[in-house]
This record gives structure tokens, sequence and C-alpha cells, in this order.
């Protein structure tokens, strides 16, 4: 919970006060007629793992891959045995490989490839999950796991910020009024495509010198962050606070949110930024399958990854009317569909069905 700085830790807090709208709940609780467990693919997620596994409940994925989580915390004896179980003794020579070259696995291909997530899916009462990739992971490791896709929700902030504020804001990151302002924002790691976005913005630039780049939060790994060297245009600042990542967002003409290889996870800085009305540049996959072309911008990863971020930036640069109609249809499509109100019910009613005193 906060002030853990994660998205979890966020989503977690917010989460919290939406259910005890509709019940009884209590924070880390030893004994309940249900539990609700929220894990991610990090090392902070160890402890709640591990309850998850010894009192099962209802697990709330954030990330469909867990592989980085128990690479992180296993033994190489123990990790080895878990990738064997997860896929077959005949994988043993894999798994020393994998943990071999485990200083590779944040940016690793194959870490993504093998989710790791058998266990958990098997043990537990039920599995939720935010969107069509992260189910069909789940269920590939366990096809017998209880899966349901709920909406990643939205909180706006209570208060946001209004027209002088922002300008405020802008003004002090150094963005003129006639300047576009992209923004990339989170725990920046390698599977943010952090350098493709930087070579594209930087190539754009230079036929568009009224472009701006902010880079907002803390780096992953010093390796990434020494590789990010200062170029022109780009503005970086550390973690944000919440009311200073609310600040931040609305002085972004445009968020990119590109992820690969992906988790399973649904951006959480994507859906605030659709929230607000800003448009989006995501990857195209299974993950955000659900958004469709009047909603965000997709690329593919790949070959012609950066070609695609820069065409797609320069098209929201070259046409204002485009990207407020991308921002006007995506606030829609959240409120619709993302509300904290209605991912809490639906939430509620899987715990209600699976807890120890049904009520009438």
């Amino acid at each position: 919970m906060p002030p853990a700085r994660t998205g979890v830790a966020a989503y977690a807090a917010e989460m919290l006060a939406e259910l005890r709208k509709l019940g009884t709940v209590e924070a880390g609780a030893t004994a309940a007629d249900v539990h609700l467990y929220h894990i991610g693919n990090n090392g902070l997620h160890r402890e709640i793992y591990q309850r998850a596994l010894s009192h099962p409940g209802v697990v709330l994925l954030h990330d469909a891959v867990l592989h980085h989580l128990l690479l992180g915390t296993l033994s190489q004896t123990d990790y080895i045995a878990e990738f064997e179980y997860n896929y077959g003794a005949w994988h043993h020579g894999l798994a020393g490989d994998l943990w071999a070259g485990r200083g590779r696995a944040a940016s690793g291909h194959h870490y993504f490839a093998y989710p790791m997530l058998r266990r958990l899916a098997e043990r537990s009462l039920a599995v939720l999950v935010h969107n069509p990739g992260a189910a069909h992971m789940v269920r590939k490791h366990a096809p017998n796991a209880e899966i349901h896709e709920i909406p990643h929700p939205f909180s706006p902030p209570t208060h946001l910020p209004d027209a002088m504020d922002t300008a405020r804001t802008r003004a002090q990151l150094g963005v003129g009024p006639n300047e576009v302002l992209f923004g990339l924002f989170g725990h920046l790691r390698e599977a943010k495509r952090v350098q493709p976005v930087l070579r594209a913005f930087a190539r754009l630039r230079n036929r568009r010198p009224n472009l701006k780049l902010l880079l907002a939060g803390a780096f992953a790994s010093t390796d990434l962050e020494r590789a990010v060297i200062p170029s022109p245009g780009v503005i970086r600042t550390g973690y944000l606070s919440e009311s200073a990542f609310w600040r931040h967002a609305a002085a972004v003409d445009v968020c990119l949110s590109p992820r690969f290889p992906g988790a399973g996870e649904t951006s959480g800085i994507a859906i605030r930024f659709m929230g607000l009305g800003k448009p989006v540049i995501v990857t195209r996959n299974e993950e955000n399958s659900r958004f469709s072309a009047d909603i965000c911008l997709q690329g593919d990863a790949g070959a012609a990854e950066e070609a695609m971020y820069e065409t797609m930036m320069d098209l929201l640069v070259a046409e204002p009317a485009v990207r407020q109609r991308l921002g006007r249809n995506a606030a829609r499509y959240i409120a619709e569909q993302h509300s904290p109100g209605t991912t809490a019910r639906l939430v509620w009613d899987v715990l209600r069905v699976h807890s120890i005193r049904k009520p009438l």
C-alpha cells in the first residue's frame, strides 16, 4: 500500500476504498471470509505471493508474467524446479540457461515468453485479469482455473489542474505555448521502449523543432539510465508524487505508452491519460485488443517499431484535430467502461461467490 512507490500500491488503495462501499474489507487481515491478493511481476510482491499460495484466495494479477518475481526471489535449485513444474522436466537445460543469463531478464524476450504462473493460478480460488492477453496466459498454464476479466479502473483526481496551473507547469518545464509535449511516464525500464522512443523523437525533432519529450519517472536500472544520454528537447524528472503526476499529465499533449515484451499488463498510465482525454500511443498486442483504432494509436513491435512511432507522433503534431478526436473518444470510452465503481462491483461479486459465509 502507499507510500510504496508503485502503480500497484496506488491501485490497491483505490480499490480498497471502493470495496469498502460494498462491505467490510480489512487490509492485511490474517483471517477473513475470503482473501484478495494484488500481485505483480516484482520482487516487492514476494511475501504476498507466498501468502496467496499458503492461504488461497482470489488473485488480481497486475502482470500475468511472474517470471521476474520468481527469478529474483528463488534460489537456482528452486527456480529450475519451478520452471520444470510449469513447463516440464525436458526444459531443465533451458531453465539453467535462463538462470545463468538472468542479468538480461529485463529485456530478454524469453523471460517474458515463460510467465511461470501455473502454481499460483492452480492454487487460487479465482484469477482476475485486466485484458484478453493476460486471460490467455493464465488459461494456457491452468486450463481449469476460474478466470474473470475486469476493466482497469480510472480514478480521476479530486481536483484536476486548471488551465492556469497547466500553463504554469509547462512554463516550469520550459515548454512554450506553441510546442507539443510528449510524455513517457512510470517506472522507466527497457520494456517501455525508452531508447526506440528517444531515437524516433530525435529524428522527428530534426524536422519539427517545436517538440519536447518528458521522461517522468525513476529508471529501473543504472545501465539504462546511463544509456539515455541528454538529448535536445528531452526533459527528465524523477519519481513524481500523485499530485505532481496529475500536474505533469495535464501539461502533456500526447502520452507514449508502448510495452514490449509485454507482461500481460494493462498500463494504468495509459488508462489515466485516456481518461483525461489525452491521445495515447501503445503497442499493438493482445493486451490492448479491447482498444479500437478511434481510441488510441497502436504500433507494432519489431523492425519497423521506431518508424511507426515517428509516423504516429508526426501525425499527432501535424493534425491537432486528430489529437482532439482521439482524446474525446478515449475519455468517453474510459468513462463508460472503466469506472472504479463498476470494477469494484465485479471484484466484489467474485469475492462473494468464494467467501466462507456467502451473504444472501
